[in-house]
């Protein structure tokens, strides 16, 4: 075969390979769109008490993009504004978040099904290390839950640091 026909069609190969992997993210991502709120659990550190929350989030998407921007109370003991913002190739997701208090965190994965599953390298190190885990699972027709897990330094066991279940508003 020619290598330049080869080549072209390698090339047109890959492109049409890739916009199928993208369309298939455009529904799922604009499924998560819109205005949520709910509660959950907040837990600062590892062995900190587990605050209960109440949180307000919007969502904005593209075929390839989700930007999560919220805020979570707690009386006046908690308050913290949430945001993360994903880009998706294929079923492949990276982007960064911010929650912690510790700065911007980068976040990596992929989807499965109908939840986000991402590893997150805070900025600094938060319960020994700069590790954790998000997932972003959409639930039913109207609903979106938002969990990180990160590990006891001192035990070595998961802990669940936050988990807010949400509701279209």
């Amino acid at each position: 075969m020619n290598p330049y026909i080869a080549q072209s069609l390698s090339i047109a190969l890959a492109l049409f390979s890739g916009s199928i992997a993208h369309a298939d993210e455009a529904p799922f991502l604009k499924s998560l769109a819109g205005s949520w709120n709910g509660k959950g659990t907040v837990k600062v550190r590892v062995n900190a008490p587990t605050i209960n929350v109440t949180c307000r989030f919007k969502s904005d998407t593209t075929a390839a993009s989700l930007s999560l921007d919220g805020k979570c109370t707690s009386l006046a003991i908690f308050s913290r504004v949430i945001t993360a913002d994903l880009k998706a190739t294929g079923n492949r997701y990276s982007g960064s978040y911010v929650g912690a208090g510790t700065g911007t965190a980068g976040l990596g994965g992929r989807r499965a099904g109908d939840t986000i599953n991402l590893g997150i390298t805070w900025a600094k190190e938060v319960n020994g290390d700069r590790k954790a885990q998000m997932t972003i699972e959409k639930v039913g027709a109207s609903g979106m839950r938002l969990t990180t897990v990160d590990t006891d330094p001192k035990t070595g066991k998961a802990v669940v640091t936050s988990r807010i279940d949400l509701r279209r508003s």
